[in-house]
């Protein structure tokens, strides 16, 4: 069987569902959606994925609280492990009117998943990585992993409405994700967690 390892972009794959208008599928089971990009033959090694923890925001104050919910829920996923990147805010200024606010940029998200990328391929953990991005940061290391590696591929899978020229010109072959992936690959209405607390869908995302 060949190995594959997923790596998730966490907000590279929000802001895609985000500007596709996709709310309902932000209850995702990253799992369930690796397993669903795997082809006859290849086996789950493991899913990596990528976020940073957001802070409460003056116009959507429960905004920390539902990704919360969904980080407890997809953290006792089995096979899945989380890598956290932090935010840090951003002033920015309208060029037209001058009005000012404070914006968050995350950070760290891209550096982590290439070092991961890198790591594994050393310790030869995968035969194939699944690459959900469209980071074009992320080249660099794709390339290295391919030259270095060459019976190793790397493939890109994008989000919806995201792309990368660069990326698709280095790696092994490229995927985009699909509707009915994202449709298939929901996380139960509610869980149980092993201290009996039941995690539920927030209705916003319903």
């Amino acid at each position: 069987m060949s190995r594959v390892i997923v790596y998730i972009d966490g907000f590279n794959l929000y802001f895609g569902l985000k500007t596709q208008g996709w709310r309902r599928y932000y209850w995702l089971d990253p799992r369930a959606l690796a397993t669903s990009l795997l082809r006859p033959g290849q086996h789950l090694e493991a899913v990596k994925y990528f976020t940073a923890r957001i802070s409460a925001h003056p116009t959507d104050p429960d905004k920390h609280r539902r990704q919360g919910i969904w980080l407890e829920a997809i953290g006792l996923l089995p096979d899945l492990k989380l890598f956290y990147g932090h935010y840090l805010d951003k002033p920015r200024t309208c060029l037209q009117c001058g009005h000012t606010w404070v914006d968050h940029e995350e950070k760290m998200t891209d550096v982590q998943m290439a070092v991961e990328l890198l790591l594994d391929a050393h310790d030869d953990a995968f035969d194939t990585a699944l690459l959900v991005s469209a980071d074009s940061d992320l080249a660099p290391p794709v390339t290295a992993v391919l030259a270095r590696y060459p019976g190793k591929r790397v493939v890109v899978v994008f989000p919806p409405k995201r792309h990368s020229k660069k990326l698709e010109s280095i790696a092994s072959a490229k995927l985009v994700l699909g509707r009915g992936k994202l449709e298939r690959s929901q996380l139960p209405e509610s869980i149980r967690k092993p201290d009996g607390y039941v995690l539920r869908r927030p209705d916003e995302w319903k």
